[in-house]
């Protein structure tokens, strides 16, 4: 099993004002995934508040210089709203990959990166976690409660680890667990 002990976790907000940190690490460590710290802490999961889509984009290249130049300790996830402007998270991460390759960041670097792309945006996923459904062409219901964050991020956690099928899930939901899936696989 690979050595990696932290996940770093870009994404989108401004500190104190978005969901993303509590459904991110929520959500990981309820998966509690086998390559983390055997010991409990926050030190296993950082989240870094990037403000706009573009501003993360951005900062991306750094980030994963800095996940690398740690050695086996750290994966660098991306998360990021699938806005109009983005057909699917292949376009998405396209966008990622053509910053990387100005900054210089190899094909086989930027591929150790895990993206989670939410259509619209978090809430989306957020609903359907706590009602069956939601509907990807519109944005979800702004959530301002984290205890319902965290809540649907213990439900996607036990739906991955029983690898649960019905219902099935959204699209951006369904390709960024195809992600999580290809990082588990490279880590056992």
């Amino acid at each position: 099993m690979a050595s990696r002990t932290q996940v770093v976790c870009l994404h989108e907000g401004k500190a104190g004002r978005s969901i993303d940190p509590i459904f991110i690490r929520t959500l990981i460590k309820a998966i509690d995934p086998a390559w983390i710290r055997p010991w409990k802490g926050n030190n296993i999961i950082r989240s870094v508040d990037c403000g706009t889509r573009s501003q993360l984009i951005a900062r991306m290249p750094d980030e994963l210089r800095a996940c690398l130049n740690a050695g086996g300790d750290t994966t660098l996830m991306v998360w990021a709203d699938l806005d109009d402007d983005m057909e699917d998270g292949v376009q998405l991460r396209r966008e990622f990959w053509n910053v990387a390759l100005l900054a210089g960041i190899t094909r086989e670097q930027f591929d150790q990166i895990v993206f989670a792309f939410a259509m619209g945006r978090l809430e989306n996923w957020i609903e359907f976690l706590t009602l069956g459904n939601t509907d990807e062409s519109a944005e979800g219901p702004r959530i301002k409660h984290g205890r319902q964050v965290a809540d649907a991020a213990k439900v996607l956690a036990d739906r991955c680890t029983r690898q649960l099928v019905n219902p099935p899930l959204p699209p951006s939901l369904a390709w960024s667990c195809k992600n999580w899936r290809e990082l588990v696989r490279r880590m056992s």
